[in-house]
């Protein structure tokens, strides 16, 4: 009988133990769309031109130093580089947790206990009367040391390294947003430069074609209402000038913001007509999804929120803790170093599972199994926006080249237009109507033209951007 009484108290306290121990279920996640394995496209080539750089994609000296500049100065990618280290800063405190802590310890009390107290104490261990405040002095080392028995400290550091990884796939991806926003700038700028060559030259034509509209005039073939209609395209043109203009100033402030400078103006290089469009091709969709930055950094937040997920899990298991401690105590500080007699050594070792109010840790788990789902789905989104990304844009690079092959056909047939209604408008067989009408659908033409080269170059930046920028997979997680 008192045998049972000694061992019910233990058998009790381990039942509780093992009851506080109940782990929670694990997190399912909902099975995935396989990824097709082409972009749909007539032709599909394994290699992508995404695996260049950008400084070998672009060929436009200039584009490529207005580049190098954003690099290095733009404020977004500076940010960006700092969100790493601060990474960096929790994958060392992650690490650190699963070594012991050794503190340095310098400590002194004075305590009077009272006459009726039941604590406290009179004398030394070797019999000496200690006054009425005791004193008491230590100098050394303690320590804390959680044994990381479930895994949980290093599903931890896990989690932290994987952040480390995707913070660092966002700077990739703030590089690679950045480059193609500086390369869409710059080919717009190209483009309004061509429509103020295209609007100058036609102002050109219809400041001759109305002063012989006011000649023709003096000498009664032609009447006011003509002249009217002439002068009235000759401003609109000069308007359409005026507009471009504007919009060339704020395109040039725009990349000088990008490139983290004030507003100056921006160095072109050649013309829009005479840039060559770069060769592209789109690879195997699998190794696109290789590439891009947002698709490798939500691999890389799906893994964190698993470790995430695991530690939450652990957590709800014992866990074990040793404190050691060495040093030399004393009553009086002159006694501090009198070896052995102040040698003072000794190690506490726990083990705590919780057992009443598991709140904290069950809603620990479930916002990391929320938020495991939600990196899950938001894995998944990356993968299909960057298909459709894809698709999107090699469908448009096609359909594109044909409409600016077409474009430059009715631009061709237009001016011939424009030159036939002149000529029979010199000669009273056409009239002014027709001349005004022929010179303003020439130059929406001309400019259409424009636009449709400028929206050519725009696709094969965001395709470039689509399949990946040029960046290649990161390291795995360890």
């Amino acid at each position: 009988m008192p045998r049972l009484r000694r061992t019910l108290p233990v058998v009790v306290g381990l039942a509780l133990l093992l009851g506080g121990c109940k782990v929670a279920t694990p997190v399912v996640e909902p099975r995935s769309n396989p990824i097709p394995t082409s972009f749909g496209t007539a032709a599909t080539d394994t290699a992508s031109s995404a695996t260049r750089s950008w400084r070998q994609f672009f060929t436009d000296p200039s584009l490529v130093a207005l580049l190098d500049t954003a690099i290095r100065a733009n404020p977004d990618l500076r940010i960006a580089v700092q969100r790493v280290e601060i990474s960096r800063a929790s994958v060392q405190a992650a690490r650190g947790a699963l070594l012991p802590s050794v503190n340095a310890v310098a400590a002194a009390s004075y305590d009077r206990f009272a006459t009726l107290s039941g604590t406290g104490y009179n004398a030394t261990n070797d019999g000496q009367v200690l006054p009425s405040v005791a004193p008491d002095y230590f100098l050394g080392v303690r320590s804390a040391w959680e044994i990381d028995l479930w895994g949980k400290l290093r599903s931890r550091r896990q989690a932290a390294f994987a952040r480390l990884l995707a913070t660092e796939q966002g700077r990739r991806l703030v590089e690679t947003a950045l480059v193609a926003q500086v390369a869409r700038l710059y080919y717009e700028l190209l483009s309004l430069d061509n429509q103020l060559e295209v609007l100058r030259k036609n102002e050109q034509l219809q400041e001759r074609a109305l002063e012989i509209v006011r000649v023709q005039k003096l000498g009664g073939r032609a009447t006011e209402l003509a002249v009217q209609q002439f002068l009235a395209q000759l401003l609109r043109t000069r308007s359409l000038e005026a507009e471009t203009q504007q919009e060339v100033v704020v395109a040039e402030n725009e990349i000088n913001r990008l490139l983290g400078r004030y507003p100056q103006p921006i160095q072109r290089g050649a013309p829009l007509r005479d840039q060559a469009l770069p060769a592209i091709s789109a690879g195997l969709p699998a190794s696109m999804l290789l590439r891009r930055p947002d698709v490798q950094q939500a691999e890389l937040e799906l893994v964190a929120s698993r470790a995430d997920v695991a530690a939450a899990r652990a957590a709800f298991l014992p866990a074990l803790t040793l404190s050691p401690y060495l040093g030399v105590n004393a009553y009086k500080a002159s006694l501090l170093f009198s070896t052995p007699g102040s040698l003072a050594f000794g190690l506490l070792a726990g083990v705590s599972a919780p057992l009443l109010n598991r709140s904290l840790l069950q809603a620990s788990y479930r916002q990391s199994a929320a938020q495991q789902q939600a990196a899950y789905v938001g894995y998944q989104r990356a993968i299909q926006t960057g298909f459709a990304e894809v698709t999107t844009n090699l469908r448009g690079i096609e359909n594109y080249q044909r409409a600016y092959e077409l474009r430059q056909q009715e631009v061709q047939a237009l001016t011939t237009a424009v030159a036939i209604s002149n000529d029979l408008y010199t000669a009273s067989y056409a009239n002014y109507l027709e001349v005004v009408t022929a010179q303003r659908t020439a130059l929406d033409a001309e400019l259409n033209l424009t636009g449709i080269r400028r929206e050519q170059f725009l696709l094969l930046i965001d395709l470039y951007r689509a399949l990946g920028g040029g960046w290649s997979r990161g390291p795995e997680v360890q």
